[in-house]
């Protein structure tokens, strides 16, 4: 349940009349910054994925309210999205239930596994239909807006969104390229309809196409920004995305220097104080999502094993930050955990001209209800240019086990040899890297710490 902006009581005489020191100003301003974050990343990644007439899969895009079923995997030259996945086909989907409810048909999936979480503008999952929570059968769901009320059709299942505008990022598991024209079928049975049109034959609308705006990667865009644009632009979002109820606290404290969601913000009518303490924000906390990205979590051997808050994240705003700057569009953990690796046993950073090993014992082999992976990731958090084409290793993949049930990944540029090549995962050309195990639908031992991961080792 959501409380309206203008609902919000107002601070006491206290606060609003006591100064603020610089070093308080300053607190407040870094806190603004990570609360805000997500929305503002949110806004631009949505920016590029409905700048397009028609529905355009190659690149995941598509107008708002309309699926882009993406045809095939993500290559090296995407990165739109930072991190992608290599192990299922996207269907996205950005809505704006605003002006009324969009009803979202599912066809059977004959037991395949597939998710649909559906995050509000502050890059909350509110909802994750798909076969671990709703089953793999037929459904039809309906997104209604945070105020919305009336009745649906028979048999739709209600689903409010916190705000108004978000995002659904679909994926369905797919077992390699060869299995790529089943997943098209049930992507084409995803259909989104607006609540007056269901049941009638409809055309969704073609989309405007903007040509200012720019298809630099997202975290670039928003890196780019000063304070005037990044905090006006957070505040315009909020006149159509409220925050959330227990949002009041940190609210009242971003009230104090000016900042109050649902009105506009004059960047250059604050307090010279303000300005230089917002102006620093921008410039500095951006670079600690940076540099916290590779510290966050708990390290368990080369592992960064970042379990909740993850999805859904409360009041810790610094920690959806840096999830949303690592990887937007996190699922909550019952559907899928990612710990990440970006140093060796011995605490040194992934360098793509070294040669590593990955070893599971038969009993370390990731434990999952629906299937795993490894997937290698450039320093720009892209996929990796190889001569294979390969950005992931996983179950589905035609792996060599040894007679004792362990299995060996080799982590490296060039080829470990023929005989090895079917565990072979390319590094980059030149730089670091870093990597993410990926465990669908995780079973109870990967998520209450009883299942590690193993070291990852130089040869």
């Amino acid at each position: 349940m959501l409380l309206a902006f203008w609902m919000l009581p107002p601070s006491s005489p206290a606060q609003a009349d006591d100064p603020l020191s610089d070093e308080e100003t300053a607190a407040i301003a870094a806190e603004a910054y990570y609360y805000a974050y997500p929305m503002v990343l949110m806004d631009v990644t949505r920016q590029i994925g409905t700048n397009c007439a028609t529905p355009d899969p190659a690149n995941m895009a598509a107008p708002m309210n309309q699926f882009a079923n993406a045809p095939a995997f993500p290559d090296a030259t995407f990165t739109d999205v930072v991190r992608a996945n290599a192990d299922t086909l996207y269907s996205t989907l950005w809505f704006d239930v605003s002006q009324e409810p969009l009803v979202i048909h599912v066809p059977d999936s004959n037991g395949r596994y597939y998710l649909l979480p559906m995050l509000d503008m502050w890059s909350d999952v509110f909802a994750s239909p798909g076969k671990r929570t709703t089953g793999d059968g037929e459904q039809t769901l309906a997104i209604v807006g945070p105020h919305w009320s009336g009745d649906l059709p028979q048999d739709v299942e209600m689903i409010r969104a916190p705000t108004s505008v978000g995002w659904i990022i679909g994926r369905t598991q797919t077992n390699g390229k060869a299995d790529f024209a089943n997943v098209h079928q049930f992507q084409a049975g995803l259909k989104a309809v607006p609540l007056s049109k269901w049941g009638q034959d409809y055309v969704p609308p073609q989309g405007k196409v903007d040509p200012r705006v720019s298809h630099d990667p997202p975290v670039e865009q928003v890196a780019r920004m000063d304070a005037a644009e990044f905090f006006g632009r957070f505040l315009a979002l909020t006149k159509a995305n409220p925050p959330h109820a227990n949002d009041y606290p940190v609210l009242a404290r971003m009230k104090r220097i000016g900042l109050e969601p649902g009105k506009s913000f004059d960047f250059a009518a604050a307090s010279p104080e303000v300005k230089a303490a917002l102006s620093k924000a921008s410039a500095t906390c951006h670079e600690k999502l940076t540099s916290g990205l590779v510290s966050a979590g708990t390290r368990v051997n080369s592992w960064s094993m970042v379990l909740p808050p993850i999805g859904t994240y409360g009041t810790d705003y610094y920690r959806r930050a840096l999830i949303a700057y690592g990887g937007l569009g996190a699922n909550v953990v019952e559907d899928a955990i990612y710990p990440v690796a970006y140093m060796d046993a011995d605490g040194q950073l992934f360098d793509s001209g070294a040669k590593y090993v990955l070893h599971f014992a038969k009993d370390e082999i990731p434990p999952a209800n629906a299937f795993w992976s490894l997937t290698m990731y450039n320093d720009q958090q892209a996929f990796a240019d190889n001569p294979l084409d390969r950005y992931a290793l996983g179950d589905r993949d035609n792996l060599a086990f040894a007679d004792d049930g362990s299995l060996t990944l080799y982590i490296q540029r060039e080829s470990p040899g023929k005989d090895k090549e079917s565990n072979w995962l390319p590094t980059p050309k030149s730089g670091g890297f870093s990597m993410n195990l990926r465990l669908y639908w995780p079973k109870p031992a990967a998520l209450d710490g009883n299942w590690l991961p193993p070291s990852v080792t130089q040869r």
